[in-house]
């Protein structure tokens, strides 16, 4: 029933890594090695990006959330529970901040982002503390899932690409938790118009079955038979699951998902606008997070508020999850409809002015 597909491919297995080529951004020829989850393709990424770069560094983002395993974990940088008790993590792995605009310290008092959190990786980082040329990747979420669902300002991606053009540097997209759809575009980084190097996907790309996926520039992604691969990544079942979930996403989701998002967020704001509590907005597509804060010239966090927010909508029936600080995530299943979108909005403006009472 089930051959290694590295070893032994089988018509599934090369049918799915043949959609995601073709699925992924840019004109550039594709590869494509399938695992069973998204921190694995991390795992494999960061491989890959020293493999084939030679160099040993890694940039990532304070917020970022990679995965729970030895290389993600080294990557994280979301909550300090993640990564207490399991340290010496993978050397030379370096964090800079994301970009964060709600709080941001750069363009704090600017009117307008000023695009210092990616200028700081050339004039603070690469100027004073490591050598661009030993760099082998930067690791960015298009959109930080686990630090806040934080949007990057315009230009943020674009900027990204830039700088690891000028200086032989991967760039590696994580759209696990911001792929297939859930922005409104099959991947995240599109609404940046940027062609990663290397895109990660999992989630909700096999609807619950196990399987993840890196997608590579074929320049790239040339290592050796044997220098990587996995016994059950890319199973029969979960690549004929993820092969049905991207027919139904392609054909019926990615047209609704914009405008139940836009739906969502202008509910969202109308929150806002009734309860001080709530300082920002944010997101694409059915991504969406709600900042909630104690004051809101000073954005300090109000982190019990979305904690009690989704105990008592869970005993309404609406499952929610917080984000960051003091972020709830809003990140409904892709077939919800008008109703269901209508739905949770009442009932998370019931808990609030029950909170507020």
């Amino acid at each position: 029933l089930h051959i290694c597909g590295s070893d032994f491919y089988f018509e599934s297995f090369a049918a799915l890594c043949e959609r995601l080529a073709g699925l992924a951004p840019g004109a550039s020829k594709k590869r494509v090695f399938l695992s069973n989850s998204g921190t694995e393709a991390v795992e494999g990424a960061i491989k890959l990006a020293r493999h084939s770069t030679g160099r040993p560094a890694i940039i990532a983002f304070t917020g970022a959330f990679h995965g729970r395993t030895y290389g993600g974990l080294s990557l994280t940088a979301s909550k300090s529970i993640q990564r207490a008790g399991f340290a010496p993590f993978l050397p030379e792995i370096y964090h800079v901040p994301y970009g964060y605009r709600y709080h941001c310290d750069f363009c704090r008092g600017e009117p307008a982002c000023t695009m210092r959190c990616v200028s700081s990786i050339e004039d603070d980082l690469f100027a004073k503390r490591l050598d661009p040329k030993s760099v082998a990747a930067v690791f960015v979420e298009p959109i930080q899932g686990e630090g806040g669902y934080v949007v990057p300002p315009p230009g943020y991606l674009q900027a990204l690409r830039e700088l690891c053009d000028r200086h032989g540097i991967l760039l590696v997209c994580d759209e696990v938790q911001c792929g297939v759809g859930r922005t409104g575009k099959m991947w995240a980084c599109e609404h940046e118009g940027i062609e990663p190097d290397v895109l990660l996907a999992a989630k909700g790309l096999g609807s619950g079955m196990p399987i993840g996926a890196i997608i590579a520039k074929e320049s790239i992604m040339k290592w050796q038979p044997g220098a990587h691969g996995s016994t059950f990544g890319g199973n029969p079942v979960c690549c004929a699951a993820a092969l049905a979930t991207l027919d139904v996403v392609e054909r019926e989701l990615l047209p609704t998902v914009p405008r139940l998002g836009e739906r969502l967020v202008a509910g969202a704001k109308r929150l806002q606008e009734k309860y001080p509590s709530i300082g920002d907005v944010r997101g694409r597509g059915l991504m969406i997070g709600v900042e909630f804060v104690k004051d809101r010239a000073t954005r300090e966090p109000a982190s019990d508020i979305p904690h009690q927010l989704v105990e008592r909508a869970f005993r309404k029936g609406l499952l929610l999850l917080g984000a960051g600080k003091s972020t709830l995530r809003l990140a409904p299943p892709l077939v919800v409809d008008e109703y269901d979108v209508d739905t949770a909005l009442r009932i998370i403006d019931e808990c609030l002015r029950e909170m507020t009472d």
